[in-house]
């Protein structure tokens, strides 16, 4: 059904996080390359994303798939002694990987990036489930579990 007068959006919109109780604050991120170039399902830049997260210490990454254009994963924030949003933070890391790209290969991330904040109610292992498989959707792999481009850098505490 379409509203008269309703606001279009052509970018997303990326929302503050809301604390709910004691249970940690926990986003699901994708991240597309420029133009969706099919660039990233290699070793260095394997190794790279990850260094990125570990240089932007502000959010904690768990689990995660590069994909040849796309990038999922969950983060939290993390424990600093200041605050940053996770718009400032993904663009820190991506200015991070950006800057050690191999040069004259073009931009490496689109300008923007899709979030969710998992609520209560919503299980972690499933959405990790959905996004594990991508490669297999993708026809990259038969299984799921010999994609070499997934892993998990700090574990969650998130009850389903």
């Amino acid at each position: 059904m379409e509203f008269p007068n309703s606001p279009t959006r052509s970018r997303p919109v990326h929302p503050e996080g809301v604390a709910v109780g004691d249970r940690s604050t926990v986003y699901f991120v994708t991240v597309c390359t420029e133009n969706r170039v099919r660039v990233l399902d290699n070793d260095d830049v394997h190794g790279l994303i990850r260094s990125g997260w570990k240089n932007a210490e502000d959010f904690l990454v768990g689990r995660y798939v590069i994909m040849p254009d796309h990038v999922h994963f969950f983060c939290t924030p993390g424990i600093s002694s200041r605050t940053i949003s996770l718009k400032r933070w993904i663009s820190f890391w991506k200015s991070w990987t950006a800057n050690r790209w191999i040069p004259g290969k073009g931009k490496l991330w689109q300008s923007n990036f899709w979030d969710r904040q998992l609520r209560a109610g919503d299980s972690y292992s499933a959405k990790w489930q959905y996004v594990r498989d991508n490669p297999v959707r993708a026809g990259l792999v038969a299984e799921s579990n010999v994609w070499p481009y997934q892993g998990e850098m700090n574990e969650f505490s998130w009850s389903d």
